[in-house]
């Protein structure tokens, strides 16, 4: 690392040692009964302009501590709580520390509805359930995005990924007043909408639709952020639109524009670009560059994305893409909500790929390697629509279908050798293959709850179907040979040839149908039992064609390559439940009986086969969640559940219209039978600003399904499934947290670790083998901002990967992986924004001809006009033209290096408009204290 950038560093990190700080504490009772307050907001705003220097909440007893900077200034220190009115005391000056003993909340005279003024609004609160963020008190640019703000907040966390957790909890919902904004993901909402519009940042706990409507607690560790509209912002026109050209004819170019007025919501967007991207982003810095400066090098992000729940671009190459969507949100009538979206992708893929990979087996190892050339197309339709209407205060319907359309067809060329540990030539293949395919599905869910006159007391029904239709035909253009060294000369001897040109034609046909009905009685205030049925009826049907060429046409029916196989599971789900809800601790535990009847048949080479088994299985669900304050909390959840084979490893069906792997299923099969459990331990302290989580989690399989693979002598597979026990993966780890304020400097850091244990087994040649994986990646983060104008965050991610076997002629294989990043915007001086972002990667153990290390620098300078609405930008990607997708994945069975390509170095000129058109206030040109 070089010298000054290390010097840099522990400058930053120093600063807050020579920062002078005062504590001020104090107790905060309710006026008339005098007991403590537990989760007041206190904080402190400055006199000259309102704006919070810095805040915290109150313990269970209603004691505070506050460690703030000193300052000669005129304070507020303010103290607030749903239905109390606001405390306030004027502090001259804030330079010793102070005791302000016992402060006491009088209750609002008016219970029903809080009035407050909009500047006293409290930075963070805590209501119930729900911890609120005032949007309005953390100061950004205005142009920054919702994802810029999500940053600044306390305890909330973005990764490389994109993933965020607040307080160590996954958020996997985004809404914006209450409603999706195109997906739940919320991708396009933090992307996009401007963080100037909004008002508050809610985070609950994530809930199934059917919690939602009936009140209960959320089942799930998971967290939802609802993202409120300023009332002001609520009525107007919005939006952005870029265009972009550069180097090697990348281009991109993308348009949104959103119509909000009061509950009405409208929302288009498009986009077009070969550079990899959804098109859709409002940072000013790298926007849709390679995946946005999200980009991340140790996460290969190599090409592909999703949008609205589907993926695109084949996970692999360079991909060039076009989308249209649009949102609709609104209330047709009082308490008749309907939200409704559209997408259009078709995205296009190349992609060069190079593999070697080494195959461990009992008695030697052998070695292929590979090379193909794809193009993978795809394009899709997919409708979502979502109705709730509340009928009356006691029942409620959900309505949500949803329809997907879509056409996929990949061309592959390829060429592959197999080879012993001696170098000698095993098996060689080389061809083409095209395949085309046509789906369409139908989902719907339903939910109807109804509440009864006892307090507690309910129904609730459920029905979920999915219906999917899939028509497909694979063509197989190919040679295969085969090596046998028969006559013990070294030299390797043909023993067959496999010249195929074939089309096969297939049909895949699932109806899935879900019904649950579900009575509630409550027990006591706090406990309730249920009663529970569910029926599942899921059919999936197959249909294989296979047809020989004939020097003419594809008419030689294949019987050896056709065949008709089905496979229906009908279960009967009776239940019983017992659920707590408290202030504190929230849980249940549901046991069922799962009757089932697995139903299977096959037609294959004129022999009809049919396999029907009856099942009386056991399921056990539940969990516990425990809130020691309202900022530390622990969860834990337990699974038992049983899943039935599929129908090809169950049904005596061979499959090789690979000419080197020969499938078939085994009738013998059990059930797979699974234990899951997962631990969390969180707290957040916000008088410091910091905070840990601490998780642990895993699988494990009583009897696991797992393929039992043999060889011939030529290296050719022949696989079937086997029954096995006492297997299991594992994961565990935390991060921690902190950020403060000093001035105009800010600071970030985290620290973090993710490990897994894992063991695998199967056969090999009739003999097991078993293989114990470990994992482990620490990292850590750092950001430093000063004001508006400068940001820097550094990061260091480090992998070790280490796999232990049994019955190999090998011990163990291994693999460390070191990734850095270092970030950096500026926006100084005024108009101008520029970043520099650079990334470096190094792999410790890859086969030879595959780089170990690169760098990743990525340049982007741009210039506002028009008072800030027009952006004129230079990009510059992979600058010393480095970027590379080597990677090297160990398993249980294998050792496999590979290379793909990935976007290189080009520049791309662009202009970016915004429009922003609201019906309320202006809004005035942002201050900050600083500026004084």
């Amino acid at each position: 690392m070089p010298k000054s950038f290390r010097f840099l560093l522990l400058f930053l990190v120093s600063l807050p040692v020579f920062s002078q700080t005062v504590t001020i504490r104090g107790k905060v009772l309710e006026e008339k009964t005098q007991l403590p307050l537990e989760s007041a907001t206190v904080y402190l705003t400055r006199v000259a302009d309102t704006s919070v220097v810095d805040y915290t909440i109150t313990e269970k007893d209603g004691s505070f501590s506050l460690k703030t900077p000193k300052s000669k200034k005129a304070m507020l220190l303010k103290v607030s709580f749903v239905g109390y009115k606001t405390f306030l005391k004027e502090l001259p000056s804030l330079e010793n520390d102070q005791d302000f003993g016992t402060l006491q909340l009088a209750e609002n005279d008016n219970t029903l509805q809080e009035v407050v003024l909009k500047n006293e609004v409290p930075p963070v609160r805590v209501k119930n359930d729900t911890l609120e963020f005032n949007a309005s008190s953390f100061k950004l640019r205005p142009d920054a995005n919702v994802e810029t703000l999500l940053k600044q907040l306390p305890g909330v966390e973005i990764d490389a990924d994109g993933k965020i957790t607040v307080n160590g909890k996954e958020v996997n919902q985004i809404l914006v007043n209450g409603k999706p904004f195109f997906d739940k993901d919320g991708k396009v909402a933090l992307q996009n909408l401007p963080s100037d519009i909004i008002n508050k940042v809610q985070v609950t706990d994530s809930k199934t639709k059917a919690e939602e409507i009936s009140g209960k607690a959320a089942s799930s560790d998971a967290a939802s952020i609802n993202l409120t509209i300023d009332e002001d912002k609520n009525k107007g026109l919005f939006g952005k639109a870029t265009a972009g050209y550069g180097s090697d004819s990348r281009y991109e170019s993308s348009l949104l524009l959103n119509y909000f007025k009061d509950t009405r919501k409208i929302s288009v967007l498009g986009s077009a670009n070969n550079i990899n991207s959804t098109g859709f982003t409002m940072n000013e810095i790298f926007d849709s560059m390679g995946g946005g400066r999200n980009y991340s090098i140790w996460t290969n992000d190599d090409g592909s994305f999703g949008i609205n729940g589907m993926m695109f671009g084949g996970g692999r190459g360079i991909t060039r893409s076009n989308m249209f969507g649009a949102n609709y949100a609104d209330q047709w009538f009082k308490d008749f909500d309907v939200n409704g979206s559209y997408f259009y992708i078709d995205a296009n893929t190349k992609n060069n790929n190079r593999t070697k990979q080494v195959n461990l087996l009992p008695d030697g190892d052998f070695t292929t390697t590979s090379r193909s050339t794809t193009e993978n197309a795809k394009f899709a339709h997919n409708y979502n629509f979502a109705v709730e209407y509340k009928i009356d205060s006691t029942a409620t319907i959900s309505f949500n279908p949803k329809v997907v359309r879509s056409h996929s067809s990949n061309k592959n060329r390829f060429s592959q050798e197999s080879t012993d540990e001696n170098g000698q030539l095993l098996n060689e293949s080389s061809g083409n293959t095209l395949s085309d395919a046509d789906k369409n599905s139908i989902e719907n869910n339903f939910y109807f709850f109804k509440s009864l006159k006892r307090k507690g007391r309910s129904i609730g029904i459920t029905f979920d179907n999915e219906n999917t239709r899939e028509d497909s035909f694979d063509l197989n253009r190919s040679l295969t040979i085969l090596y046998d060294d028969t006559d013990n000369d070294g030299v390797p001897d043909t023993q067959a040839e496999d010249n195929r040109d074939q089309l096969r034609r297939q049909r895949a046909v699932l109806d899935n149908y879900y019904f649950q009905a579900e009575y509630v009685e409550p027990i006591t205030d706090s406990l309730s039992l249920a009663l529970a049925v569910q029926y599942t009826n899921r059919r999936q049907t197959d249909y294989r064609n296979t047809f020989a060429f004939d020097g003419n046409d594809y008419t030689v029916y294949k019987d050896s390559l056709s065949s008709f196989t089905t496979s229906q599971q009908e279960s009967w789900v009776p239940g019983v439940g017992l659920t707590v809800q408290r202030s504190k601790f929230s849980g249940n535990l549901y046991l069922y009986t799962k009757l089932a009847d697995f139903r299977n048949r096959s037609l294959y080479l004129g022999d009809a086969v049919t396999l029907n088994k009856n099942y009386m299985l056991p399921e056990i669900n539940g969990y516990l969640s425990y809130r020691f304050t309202k900022s530390k909390s622990l969860w834990f959840s337990y699974n038992y559940n049983v899943d039935f084979p599929q129908a090809d490893q169950i049904l005596p069906v061979e499959n090789f219209f690979n000419p080197l792997i020969t499938f078939k299923g085994n009738p013998d099969l059990d059930p797979e039978q699974r234990h899951y459990t997962y631990l969390n331990f969180r707290d957040y302290d916000f008088a410091t600003k910091s905070g840990y989580t601490l998780y642990a989690g895993g699988n494990y399989y009583t009897n696991q399904v797992v393929s039992a693979t043999s060889f011939d002598a030529s290296r050719k597979r022949f696989i079937t499934y086997r029954n096995i026990a006492d297997t299991y993966n594992s994961w565990f780890g935390g991060n921690w947290s902190k950020s403060f304020k000093k001035e105009a400097h800010s600071f970030k850091y985290s620290f973090g670790l993710n490990a897994g244990l894992s063991r695998n087994k199967g056969f090999i040649d009739g003999e097991g083998y078993a293989a114990r994986a470990i994992r482990m990646t620490p990292r850590v983060n750092f950001t430093y901002d000063y004001g508006e104008l400068l940001s820097i965050n550094p990061s260091y991610n480090y992998t070790y990967n280490v796999t232990y076997y049994e019955n190999y002629n090998v011990e163990k294989q291994s693999n460390v992986v070191h990734e850095f990043k270092l970030q950096t915007t500026s926006y100084w001086p005024k108009h101008v924004v520029f970043g520099n972002d650079v990334s470096y990667r190094y792999n410790s153990n890859i086969a030879d001809g595959f780089k170990k290390d690169f760098y990743l620098w990525n340049i982007s300078l741009g210039y506002n006009f028009l008072s800030d609405k027009l952006l004129a930008k230079v990009k510059v990607y992979d600058v010393l033209n480095q970027n590379q997708n080597a990677t090297r994945t160990i398993t249980a069975t294998s050792v496999r290096d590979e290379m793909n390509d990935v976007l290189q170095r080009y520049v791309m000129f662009s202009l970016t408009y915004k429009l922003e058109k609201f019906g309320g206030k202006k809004k005035e040109g942002s201050h900050f204290w600083w500026q004084d």
